[in-house]
């Protein structure tokens, strides 16, 4: 059952600015966050080119992968998952739960994943009953239902909106759903992320439109903590109850923090956060690491 996401104020963020934080985790239990966005065109468009199996690729603990393994089921789908690991290592809990939903899991190995993907893409044909979704919900379908994130939520009032940047596709519907006094900042939770920007504008609309990227909070690189950072989930919880993950929302959260102490937003403006939803890779952490 999805409810309607709200809006979280940040007190100890605001300082010269208010600080919000769209809660689009709490918008399912399962199907959390920007991966409801970007997957709800997909699920409709397989229907519609009348696909019995959608197909897509991604990491153990994969929040994407989940999320299309119970959509999918829910629409009367089958599903398969390319997964970046090997069969002999032991099932993550992600794995499991998509395979509860009804998912094939097909293990590709954890080196030349790219191109494997690469390989199996160019393979399948426009007239196969398997639809296939590429990683992350990457494409201008998968944009095409981020920007109902803006649309659907009341975001117009907002001078600055900042979100974390995977494949970037949220950060590509936000730039073409944007109003034009706003200014959108994608932080990547990838290291050396060269290619992002050119990923991200293939999917805008309007090629014009501007936006920042912020390369400097990721942690050493995907899926990467620290100590430091674990310390910061923790506090955030404490102070505010917003649970964070490892590999987005506490660098996006971290990376704000930061910003405003470095005076790096103009004063009395308005932010908006998204929590882009999904606590997977916290799975991969110690019982216990965490308080929430």
């Amino acid at each position: 059952m999805h409810i309607k996401p709200y809006k979280q104020a940040i007190p100890s963020f605001s300082q010269h600015q208010k600080v919000d934080l769209l809660r689009l985790d709490l918008l399912h239990p399962i199907v959390s966050g920007n991966k409801f966005y970007k997957l709800r065109y997909y699920i409709e468009d397989a229907i519609e080119n009348k696909a019995d199996t959608v197909a897509s690729f991604g990491g153990p603990y994969s929040n994407h992968i989940v999320a299309l393994a119970y959509t999918a089921k829910e629409a009367g789908l089958k599903s398969i998952g390319y997964i970046r690991t090997n069969e002999q290592e032991p099932m993550t809990p992600s794995l499991v739960e998509a395979k509860a939903y009804g998912m094939d899991l097909m293990y590709l190995g954890r080196s030349d994943f790219q191109s494997k993907k690469a390989a199996i893409l160019q393979k399948s044909s426009p007239n196969s009953s398997c639809y296939f979704v590429d990683e992350g919900g990457y494409g201008w379908i998968g944009a095409k239902g981020a920007a109902t994130i803006l649309t659907e939520n009341e975001t117009k009032q907002y001078d600055y909106i900042i979100c974390a940047v995977g494949t970037g596709t949220m950060l590509a519907g936000c730039i073409n759903a944007c109003e034009t006094h706003q200014k959108i900042i994608g932080i990547p939770v990838l290291k050396n992320e060269g290619t992002i920007e050119s990923e991200i504008n293939t999917l805008l609309i309007d090629k014009s439109k501007s936006y920042t990227l912020l390369h400097q909070f990721h942690q050493g690189g995907y899926a990467k903590t620290n100590p430091a950072m674990i310390e910061f989930m923790n506090r955030l919880w404490e102070t505010e109850q917003i649970p964070t993950d490892i590999v987005y929302t506490s660098k996006l959260l971290y990376a704000v923090e930061n910003l405003i102490q470095e005076n790096y937003f103009e004063k009395d403006k308005s932010i908006l956060v998204l929590h882009s939803g999904g606590l997977q890779g916290n799975r991969s952490l110690a019982a216990g690491t965490l308080q929430f």
